[in-house]
């Protein structure tokens, strides 16, 4: 049996939709963030020294990394489902979104996150980092013009990878028309709608 160890209001969240996707049968382990500090909770450093969600365990194997998980269960449970063929530049396509997610995206809005609860100490830095985020929000945004799915013509991994990235961009995505629409089209699928409540609320999905 798959078992998701999960954290409310977290890249976990990405990986319950990939299991309803896929229609595979799994179980939750539900883990709620510090309402003050919003950390993970310390039980999560009992199934992972890095105290990090999501930690998915299949038997008797546990992968790390949202990226390496959803590339790990497509690979070994997608029957060929949500990636191209492997040897197409579509499947590079795909295999670059999966490592960009975290690897690139996710840094400016982070930091944006971060620094912006410094208030006054932290503007000396919000130019770069808005630089940045439009940057990466831009290329995003154009990735996605004229087209449904950011790989060929239908939903694949490299969408539910990306998917936390458009969630957490959801205070400037006025700006970013395509992208916006495309976190509308994925948030709509049944198996999203059906992973929300498997997993319980998730302020990003607003």
């Amino acid at each position: 049996m798959i078992t998701v160890h999960h954290l409310n209001d977290s890249r976990s969240q990405r990986v319950l939709w990939l299991l309803e996707e896929l229609g595979l049968p799994y179980e939750i382990e539900h883990y709620a963030r510090d309402a003050t500090t919003r950390l993970a909770p310390p039980a999560l450093m009992a199934v992972h020294p890095l105290g990090k969600s999501p930690v998915l365990e299949d038997g008797g194997l546990k992968v790390i990394e949202s990226g390496a998980i959803i590339d790990y269960l497509i690979r070994q449970h997608g029957g060929g489902r949500l990636q191209p063929a492997a040897g197409t530049a579509d499947f590079e396509a795909y295999s670059q979104w999966l490592h960009y997610a975290e690897g690139s995206a996710m840094l400016p809005l982070m930091l944006k996150l971060y620094v912006g609860r410094l208030g006054d100490a932290g503007a000396p830095l919000a130019p770069r980092i808005n630089s940045e985020l439009a940057n990466h929000l831009g290329y995003v945004e154009r990735s996605l013009q004229g087209r449904e799915w950011l790989v060929g013509d239908g939903l694949s991994g490299a969408d539910i990878q990306m998917s936390f990235v458009g969630e957490a961009a959801r205070g400037l995505r006025a700006s970013y028309p395509a992208m916006d629409a495309w976190v509308k089209r994925f948030q709509a699928r049944p198996a999203y709608q059906r992973a929300l409540e498997r997993g319980g609320p998730y302020s990003l999905a607003g």
